[in-house]
């Protein structure tokens, strides 16, 4: 009885399996194992491909094809002299093997040498039967300098020989949108379309340059044609709901987004999205249920925990709102997010030191944000930490070189510890920059306001405002 070569594959693929299990030694053909090797490097499998790899050599010394296995794993593991030198032996025994220039080409690759890898691409291609392959390498090597004018090239040759080739027509709509040609797009795929016209993946990627161009029917129109095309295509209804979001039909966002549970296990993007529509209907009970469902799916989806600490921070049930946002600085304490809200949770009610803690671990994980800098500098005063709170005011000026708002804090600053000198200059520089906001003044340091020093300095530029 014959059987088909993936058949032929399964069975020695089960032979392998069991000769490792067992410790018997059985025979296999060097295609059997070319078959059992790629199928354990397709799956992630590196350490049975090795072993196979190994074997494989053990009973077919002289195979070129299992000797290049043997070359791309050792590039795996980053032993790039020796893959050379066993490419240079192989070179010498065949020199027109377009694996040999296409490994040679990874190796290359991976010291960030993309031009000298594409040089040799190019060789493998004047050589190779199977030119697709060859053409996405080469487009691949081109979005790594960022060329993408000759990645899309290259990507559209590999569509053009076969039309299915979804992960190259995905590049080439890439290459398109990081050259903000979304019309371009447009047009590429509408001729793609004409050639393939219930293709669910072109209408998608239609359907996101419109989106992008805030053509919101016209996107909606086309992610129509997505989910006619094919009906279970969950990503066409998620983007579909993302419109519809856009257009305020909130309802039909809704019912779009609850297909997607339908079709396939829950994500939380969507129960996500479910929370917010409902959220914006009013209708508050069943949108907490939906944010709920979300932190459950994926706790590691910040958007969640952060919709929940949202929601109990507007209808001002800080407790609440605390709760969850330490639920989710428990899951991870890298979060800037949760740390920005814990502190003004905090804030709010009322517990400064906890919310100096926040707004301090916002600023150190990378949140530059002015009005970050300035909750934390009027928390420092009102914990009476002024040497600490000057500290942060000059940080913030190494973001903020000229911001009114800082330098009129630490004139008020200096003036309250009684450094006239530095009080001055900081509030010239204040009423330089801009003085309307000498109010931050008043408002944080009305003893200092009040000054005659700073009166005289402040009264001319307010006679010149009038």
């Amino acid at each position: 009885m014959h059987l088909s070569h993936n058949e032929d594959k399964n069975f020695s693929l089960s032979r392998f399996e069991s000769m490792l299990k067992t410790n018997n030694v059985l025979f296999f053909d060097s295609e059997e194992f070319e078959d059992i090797i790629n199928y354990y490097m397709e799956n992630g499998k590196i350490a049975l491909a090795k072993k196979a790899t190994k074997l494989g050599l053990q009973q077919h010394p002289t195979s070129t094809n299992l000797k290049l296995f043997q070359v791309e794993m050792y590039i795996f593991e980053d032993k790039l002299e020796i893959a050379e030198e066993l490419l240079n032996e192989l070179q010498l025994l065949d020199s027109t093997n377009e694996e040999i220039y296409i490994q040679r080409a990874n190796i290359f690759s991976r010291k960030d040498n993309h031009k000298k890898a594409i040089n040799l691409l190019e060789k493998a291609l004047e050589l190779t039967e199977d030119e697709a392959d060859v053409l996405n390498l080469i487009g691949m090597e081109y979005l790594f300098l960022e060329d993408y004018e000759n990645a899309r090239y290259y990507f559209m040759k590999c569509v053009e020989i076969d039309i299915y080739d979804y992960s190259s027509l995905y590049n080439v709509i890439y290459c398109y949108e990081f050259m903000e040609l979304h019309n371009e797009a447009i047009d590429y795929l509408n001729i793609y379309l004409n050639s393939n016209p219930y293709c669910e993946v072109a209408w998608h990627q239609v359907g996101k340059q419109y989106f992008m161009m805030k053509n919101f029917k016209k996107a909606l129109a086309a992610f129509d044609f997505a989910i006619i095309s094919d009906d279970t295509f969950v990503g066409a209804y998620l983007e579909k709901g993302k419109v519809l979001e856009k257009m305020k039909r909130y309802n039909e966002a809704i019912e779009n987004y609850t297909i997607t549970l339908n079709l396939e296990d829950p994500t939380s993007f969507a129960l996500l999205r479910i929370g917010k529509c409902h959220e914006k209907l009013g209708n508050k009970d069943l949108a907490l249920e939906y944010y709920q469902k979300c932190v459950e799916e994926d706790a590691l989806l910040d958007k969640g925990w952060i919709a929940i600490t949202d929601f109990y921070t507007k209808k001002r049930n800080y407790q609440k709102a605390l709760y969850y946002i330490d639920k989710a600085i428990n899951i991870d304490s890298e979060n800037v997010h949760y740390w920005k809200r814990y502190g003004t949770i905090n804030f709010k009610l009322g517990l400064f030191e906890e919310a100096e803690i926040g707004y301090r671990r916002a600023i150190e994980l990378g949140n530059y944000e002015l009005q970050t800098w300035l909750s934390r500098t009027d928390l420092l005063m009102q914990l009476g930490e002024f040497e600490a709170a000057i500290n942060n005011l000059f940080q913030a000026t190494e973001f903020y070189p000229e911001n009114a708002e800082l330098e009129y804090r630490l004139s008020g600053l200096f003036y309250f510890l009684n450094d006239t000198i530095k009080g001055k200059f900081h509030l010239e520089n204040g009423l330089k920059i801009d003085s309307d906001y000498s109010m931050v003044l008043e408002i944080l340091f009305p003893s200092v306001f009040e000054l005659e020093e700073v009166q005289n300095l402040i009264n001319p530029f307010r006679k010149s405002s009038q």
